[in-house]
């Protein structure tokens, strides 16, 4: 009982003490002392002095024994559920001139080390420490220099085996390859007026417009006019043209009138070698290394960690001040591979879900999936996203496969960003690439984005109805004459919300509202993944459609998208009439695939005029920006005119404060034209036929009136 009592009550004290070795010592001493004169006085009291003094010496030295043997002993857990979880925010490095602070995550672990290396790639550790247990399943060590340009891994043990060196999960700078991390100091990266940087304003996520872009895609042209090709440096160029003397680059976004570059994955990746980049490999980047650190082959020296750091904050500057928004593509779904994997090279498995059997589940199919519903990976996602928010000032999220996180981490994440800027959006992929072992109700899928707060989903149901089936490439869609999608095309209209002029048991997917309003949903009808809207268009073509044909659809597919209720979306080139020779996933294609043709807007000049003037509609006009599903039941009524292929709405009343007072909307998916009774009055034309001037196009009066083949008329009357 008495080794017991004292074992128990110095290790309650231990770590305290231990920060601070010569108090602890006392403490020992005194406690020690205390506690064995009453054990010495109990013994001789009950034995009449049996024992000898000898005896007493020997359970004072196992006494001491025991308790250090208990306090640095491994702990031992059954199940991941039992790993502590560590509460603090100083996870990796806390760095100033005086000292480093270094503490790691690995509950698991017999032994860490800490390795401390001159550069990011080459050679060996010039110092190793070990580092000590501390409270919640991590280790600390403390090293009281300056080492700033230094680099460092941390190794553990685990029985007696030495895993892989690895930068830690919460690295924030690293060498080249993200091999290991770099000790920096943070407010060097900045660049010149950056605590001046102020996101650009945006009063509802209704008035977004998403535009989705690769780095590299954006300026490796040859004829993009930009000198920082396929760097993040791109983005501040100004001034440049194509051939033809026509603007790109950061002033044709401008032009073109988005508010929010959504940047394909540029957080460091794996499947990029750094130290090649003149071999010209492509990735999209969906294969995550280092969450925290900007990918080393966007930089202009991948090898100096504060570049790609500077130069990562130097285009969302430009862009902010351009008055453009910035959105992150984040992949906390899966990593590049997962036995290896940083994550699982400090907790192995911990990070990950499993199937019954012990295998690796495979929601991502990409061999692996994470564990978002556990304390730590929950912690890293939402730690992540606020750093990326306040270091780098990044204004929105699209999650990859956010349908295999789970429901309760992401309103946790839209919790902690509304506390930052609630103008902060996000937005994911409600569905999964195969089949996971948490629970469908629990999971961030589409069919339960009601449960998310503030979090938008993309809507596969208005992509398929307008294009075709994005399995079946030759399958076409509304645009292309194919009927019975008038109720899929409607239910896109309203953005998924409930309306009672929707007979719910047509859309081609969903059969019920799955928002609770429309800026929940991303409208759109093409992005990276799978064709492109112009190969698809060509591939699902009638026999005797022309290309002239396929442009009339290629407008009316992005006419639907931007007069529709929700949040509308495109791809980078879509304006420019982009095509990747009909390719379908160009994720590690040349850049002869994947680039933006910049002569192309002087080529299709009249499909990036549309463009245009369909974001300017929108922008100019808030009644296809609506907030709430009441305000849609409301105002926006579907004209009945009983024709196959043709939906037609009226938006009425001023609705939302728009200056119009009645707008009808209608589109004609038919390749021939049709006839339509038009309310009376004298009503606007200020888009038909693949022409579009907010002045107007003509004035028509109440009766007959034509919309001509595969088109849009949207006209007004105030």
């Amino acid at each position: 009982m008495y080794i017991h009592r004292i074992c128990k009550n110095l290790c309650n004290s231990w770590i305290n003490y231990l920060l601070n070795p010569s108090p602890f010592l006392s403490y020992i001493f005194n406690h020690l002392t205390s506690e064995l004169t009453i054990m010495k006085r109990d013994i001789f009291t009950r034995k009449n002095n049996q024992f000898s003094a000898s005896f007493i010496k020997f359970i004072m030295i196992l006494s001491i024994g025991t308790f250090f043997n208990s306090c640095n002993s491994k702990p031992m857990y059954k199940t991941f559920e039992e790993y502590p979880a560590y509460n603090g925010n100083d996870l990796e490095l806390t760095y100033n001139p005086q000292a480093s602070k270094f503490r790691v995550w690995a509950p698991t672990a017999d032994k860490v080390k800490l390795l401390l290396y001159d550069n990011g790639d080459e050679g060996s550790a010039y110092q190793i420490y070990d580092m000590g247990r501390s409270e919640e399943g991590t280790w600390t060590k403390t090293i009281n220099e300056n080492l700033k340009g230094k680099f460092y891994t941390f190794q553990i043990k685990i029985g007696d085996k030495w895993l892989d060196e690895t930068p830690g999960i919460w690295v924030k700078a690293t060498g080249v390859n993200g091999k290991r991390a770099a000790i920096i100091d943070m407010d060097e990266t900045n660049p010149e007026k950056w605590e001046l940087d102020k996101r650009p304003p945006l009063k509802s996520f209704a008035d977004i417009i998403l535009y989705e872009v690769h780095i590299r895609d954006f300026s490796v042209d040859t004829n993009s006019g930009i000198t920082n090709k396929g760097k993040f440096l791109a983005f501040t160029e100004s001034g440049t043209k194509n051939t033809a003397g026509d603007v790109t680059g950061i002033d044709h976004l401008k032009e073109l009138g988005i508010t929010h570059v959504h940047l394909l994955p540029s957080f460091d990746f794996a499947s990029i070698d750094e130290t090649k980049l003149n071999e010209n490999k492509y990735n999209w980047g969906y294969d995550p290394l280092n969450y925290n650190v900007p990918e080393g082959s966007y930089s202009t020296n991948p090898y100096d960690p504060v570049c790609r750091i500077r130069e990562f904050k130097e285009m969302v500057q430009a862009l902010h001040n351009a008055g453009i928004r910035v959105v992150m593509d984040v992949v906390y779904n899966h990593t590049f591979v997962g036995p290896g994997s940083h994550l699982d090279l400090l907790a192995p498995g911990y990070f990950y879900r499993m199937n019954a059997d012990s295998t690796w589940s495979n929601a991502s199919g990409c061999s692996n999936e994470t564990a978002s519903e556990r304390p730590m990976m929950r912690k890293l996602m939402i730690e992540s996203v606020v750093y990326w928010a306040t270091e780098y000032h990044i204004d929105g999220f699209r999650f990859d496969l956010m349908g295999i996180h789970d429901i309760e981490t992401m309103n946790l994440i839209r919790e902690e960003l509304d506390k930052i800027d609630p103008t902060i959006f996000m937005y994911g992929e409600g569905w999964t690439a195969g089949t996971s072992p948490l629970p469908e109700e629990k999971r961030a899928l589409k069919k339960n984005a009601k449960q998310l707060e503030n979090i938008a989903v993309f809507s596969d149901d208005i992509r398929d109805a307008l294009k075709g089936s994005w399995m079946h490439s030759e399958i076409p869609g509304f645009v292309s004459g194919t009927d019975s999608l008038e109720e899929s095309v409607k239910f896109g209209v309203v953005g998924t919300t409930q309306h009672p002029q929707i007979d719910y048991t047509k859309p081609i997917y969903s059969k019920a509202p799955y928002v609770n309003k429309p800026t929940q949903v991303i409208n759109y009808v093409s992005c990276h993944d799978d064709m492109c809207l112009v190969d698809k268009l060509r591939e699902s073509r009638p026999a005797d459609a022309s290309e002239e044909e396929i442009m009339k659809f290629d407008k009316l597919a992005q006419t639907i998208i931007f007069t529709a209720q929700g949040v509308p979306f495109i791809y980078a080139g879509e304006e420019l009439y982009r095509d990747k020779k009909g390719i379908h996933n160009t994720y590690q294609s040349p850049d002869s695939i994947n680039e933006i043709n910049w002569d192309n807007k002087t080529t299709y000049k009249d499909i990036f005029d549309y463009y245009k003037g369909l974001i300017n509609l929108r922008k100019q006009h808030s009644a296809f920006r609506m907030s709430t599903q009441k305000m849609i039941q409301d105002n926006l009524l579907f004209q009945e005119y009983n024709i196959p292929n043709v939906v037609a709405f009226l938006l009425t009343d001023h609705v939302n404060g728009d200056k119009w007072k009645n707008i009808l909307v209608v589109y004609n998916g038919n390749r021939y034209p049709v006839e339509i009774e038009i309310p009376e009055g004298d009503w606007n034309v200020v888009c038909h036929d693949g022409a579009i001037d907010l002045n107007g196009l003509k004035t028509v009066r109440g009766g007959k009136f034509t919309v001509e083949a595969s088109s849009a008329s949207i006209m007004y009357v105030e």
